[in-house]
Order: C-alpha cells, then sequence, then structure tokens
C-alpha cells in the first residue's frame, strides 16, 4: 500500500460503531484528521473517547439521523461551515429492517438510510470532496432495483431483498458519481461478513452469523482504510473492491444506463433535481 502524504480530514459517517469506529481509529493512528458522524450522541461520545485513547487525536462529532433527510442537509451545512476541504467522504452508515419501514420522507428505512441519504450528503459536498468511499456489500446480489419505483421492497418486504438493492445502487451511485465527476474519486468495497452492532440489531442478521464465518471490524474496514489511503492512479475510479482487489459486480450493478437512471430518480427524490 502507498499511503498518500499529509494529515488529511476524513469525515466517516456510521462512525459510532463497527467498521465506521475501526476506520475512523486506523485513520486517526496515521495521523488523519478524523470527523465521526452518527445517530445517537452517547454512542457518539464514546466513539470518540475510543479514537482518543488509541491515536491521541481528539475527532470532531457531528450528529445525523440518515433516516431523515432533513438531518443530512444540516449535517452538509454543517460540515461545510466548519471545514473548506474534506479529503475524504467514507459513506459507511447502513441500516437493515427485519420489517418494512417507512421514513418520514415517505421512503423505505434501507434504501433511504443506505443510498439517498448519503447520495444527498455527497451531491451537497461535491464541490468541496476529494474522494468518496462507499460500503457497499455482496449482498447488491440480493437486490432488484426499479429506479422508477424507489418503494417497491415495502410490498411483498423481505430484509435481504431490500437491504441488497439499496447495495446494489451504493455500486450504480459510485460509479455513476466517478463519470459525473471527473475531479472526484469514488470507489465502493465489499467489507466482508462482519460481526457489528449492526448485525445485532437484527435478529435474523445475528442467527445467521452463528453459522457463517465472519470477521472484525477491524478486518472489515481494511479495505476501507485501503482505498481512503491509496494513491488514485493505482486505483480504478469508480471501482468495487473485495479485501483490496477490484472485483466486477454482478451485472445488474454495473450497468451504466441502470446507474444514469438511478442517479436522476435519486436527484428527483431528495429535491436536487432543479
Amino acid at each position: 500500500m502507498e499511503d498518500l502524504t499529509g494529515r488529511r480530514l476524513v469525515v466517516v459517517t456510521g462512525a459510532s460503531s463497527g467498521i465506521g469506529l475501526a476506520a475512523a481509529v486506523q485513520l486517526a493512528c496515521r495521523g488523519d484528521q478524523v470527523v465521526l458522524v452518527g445517530r445517537d450522541p452517547a454512542r457518539l461520545q464514546a466513539a470518540a473517547v475510543r479514537v482518543r485513547e488509541n491515536s491521541g487525536e481528539r475527532p470532531e462529532l457531528f450528529r445525523a439521523d440518515f433516516a431523515i433527510l432533513d438531518d443530512v442537509r444540516r449535517l452538509a451545512e454543517q460540515l461545510r461551515t466548519a471545514y473548506d476541504r474534506i479529503d475524504v467522504l467514507a459513506n459507511n452508515a447502513g441500516a437493515i429492517a427485519l420489517q418494512p419501514l417507512s421514513t418520514v420522507d415517505g421512503f423505505e428505512m434501507s434504501i433511504q438510510a443506505n443510498h439517498l441519504a448519503p447520495f444527498l450528503l455527497t451531491n451537497l459536498l461535491a464541490d468541496r470532496v476529494g474522494r468518496v468511499v462507499v460500503t457497499a456489500s455482496g449482498a447488491h446480489r440480493f437486490g432488484a432495483l426499479d429506479p422508477d419505483d424507489l418503494n417497491k421492497p415495502l410490498r411483498d418486504y423481505r430484509p435481504m431483498g431490500a437491504y441488497g438493492t439499496s447495495k446494489q445502487a451504493n455500486v450504480l451511485f459510485t460509479a455513476e458519481a466517478a463519470r459525473r465527476w471527473p475531479n472526484l474519486s469514488a470507489y465502493s468495497f465489499h467489507p466482508g461478513m462482519v460481526r457489528t452492532r449492526f448485525a445485532n440489531d437484527s435478529r435474523l442478521v445475528a442467527f445467521g452469523m452463528r453459522f457463517m464465518p465472519f470477521r472484525s471490524p477491524e478486518k472489515g474496514a481494511e479495505t476501507l482504510v485501503w482505498l481512503a489511503n491509496q494513491e488514485h492512479s493505482r486505483l480504478i475510479n469508480g471501482g468495487y473492491y473485495i479485501d483490496r482487489r477490484p472485483r466486477r459486480p454482478l451485472r445488474k450493478a454495473a450497468d451504466p444506463q441502470l446507474a444514469a437512471r438511478l442517479w436522476a430518480a435519486s436527484a428527483k427524490a431528495v429535491g436536487l433535481d432543479d
């Protein structure tokens, strides 16, 4: 791995536990200034203590609930006020719902928390961000994305189907961001099966992980940290990575026409189509 030189500002969403927290600790230990974004103030404070204890760095904290798009808009404004430049935006926050849930904005929970919210945040910060790293998943194989109906998973709801659809959107969004924003680098990755608080929130996932191989949050965060650090000329812009190697996602997550349709539908959904 060839580290980029100099101290950088890295914003990590979903940073109060799991992969996000592990990545924040690793990035802070290499000397980066890390900014933690999370939903729960108490867990954010605990995460900040862990980062400081491991690295000596005192991270900045911002609270936002990605199930509320107004929270995302407020977060973007706060970040714009605080920082003239964000070297890396790690879109890591995620959610899985066992039952069909609609957000206050009227969208299925997984598609909003995992795709629409980071899509909105990235768009609102795009002129200040140098690199975007998106936590996707091999679960995109379960996705059945329909840009004309982002709430389709709410009918005949299946948790992994809804989650997989949002992860399919992550991969497509990353590739389309690289095409639309030539001055911004964008990468997505599959962290592997990771035992985190995210899994514990879902009895279904937690049960399955008893019988499936899993890795630590620190191992799951390795590719995120690597993509944040690696010289961009050595990476494939818009690429999808597994264990620090480029991989081709399934065809339905590698369709540029579908990615363009998703971008247009997402922009309309979050009020950016104008």
